[in-house]
C-alpha cells in the first residue's frame, strides 16, 4: 500500500517575493504570514542572501534573467511563478526557468499554501531525478572507461584475462576497480603523448 506523502510544516520558512510594489506582493504577504513563513520582497533582482531562501516568487510578467544569482533553470530552491500576461513568450520565459508551481494574477485571499506545497513537491521530485540521471552517467563513463582500461591492458588479445588483470591490480592498489581503470587509461594516455612527442622530435631532427 502506498503511503500518501506527508504534509510538510513550512512555518519558520522564508520566502523572497520578487516583484515590483503591487497589491499582488500584499496579497502573497499576507497568506504566506498567515501559513507562518518569513517574507522579504525585493525589486529588480534577488539580493545574494537569497541564495539561502526556502521558497522565490517571482514576477514572469517583467522579469528578465538577470535578477536571479544563478543560471537559468538552476535555482537552488522552489519556484513559484507569478503570472498575469498569457504571451507566449512570457511563458517560454517562466518555463526557462523551471518554475515548480504558478500563481495567476491578480492574487485574491487564498492559492499560496497549495502552490508552496506544489512546488516543494516538484522540486524535490525534480532534484531526485536529476540526481538519479547524473549517477547513470557516472556509472556509463565508469563502464566506459573499464572498457578502454581492459583494451589497454588486452593489447587486441584476450578481453577475460585483461580484465583478471585489471581487477589485480586494484587489489595490488588497494582501490576499486572503477579507480584502477581510470588510472591504466590515464597511464596510457600519458605514454602515447610520449610517443608522439618522441616522434615529433625525430621528424625534426
Amino acid at each position: 500500500m502506498t503511503r500518501a506523502p506527508r504534509i510538510p510544516n513550512l512555518g519558520g520558512a522564508k520566502a523572497f517575493i520578487l516583484h515590483r510594489p503591487h497589491p499582488t506582493v500584499q496579497a502573497i504577504t499576507r497568506q504566506l504570514s498567515a501559513i507562518g513563513l518569513i517574507t522579504l520582497d525585493c525589486w529588480p533582482e534577488l539580493p545574494p542572501e537569497a541564495l539561502a531562501a526556502d521558497f522565490v516568487f517571482f514576477d514572469a510578467d517583467l522579469g528578465f534573467d538577470e535578477q536571479f544569482p544563478w543560471k537559468p533553470g538552476e535555482a537552488p530552491m522552489p519556484l513559484v511563478a507569478l503570472i498575469g500576461s498569457e504571451a507566449p513568450g512570457r511563458i517560454e520565459w517562466a518555463l526557462s526557468h523551471k518554475a515548480d508551481a504558478q500563481l495567476l494574477k491578480p492574487v485574491g485571499n487564498a492559492g499560496v499554501y497549495s502552490a508552496l506545497l506544489i512546488a516543494r513537491q516538484s522540486f524535490e521530485a525534480r532534484k531526485h531525478l536529476a540526481s538519479e540521471i547524473a549517477s547513470l552517467r557516472q556509472r556509463v563513463a565508469e563502464r566506459q572507461t573499464i572498457v578502454r582500461a581492459v583494451a589497454a591492458l588486452s593489447k587486441g588479445t584476450d578481453d577475460g584475462r585483461a580484465y583478471a588483470q585489471l581487477r589485480s591490480l586494484a587489489m595490488s592498489w588497494q582501490i576499486s576497480v572503477e579507480d584502477a581503470a581510470r588510472r591504466i587509461v590515464a597511464m596510457t594516455s600519458e605514454e602515447v603523448t610520449r610517443e608522439e612527442g618522441g616522434d615529433d622530435q625525430s621528424h625534426r631532427a
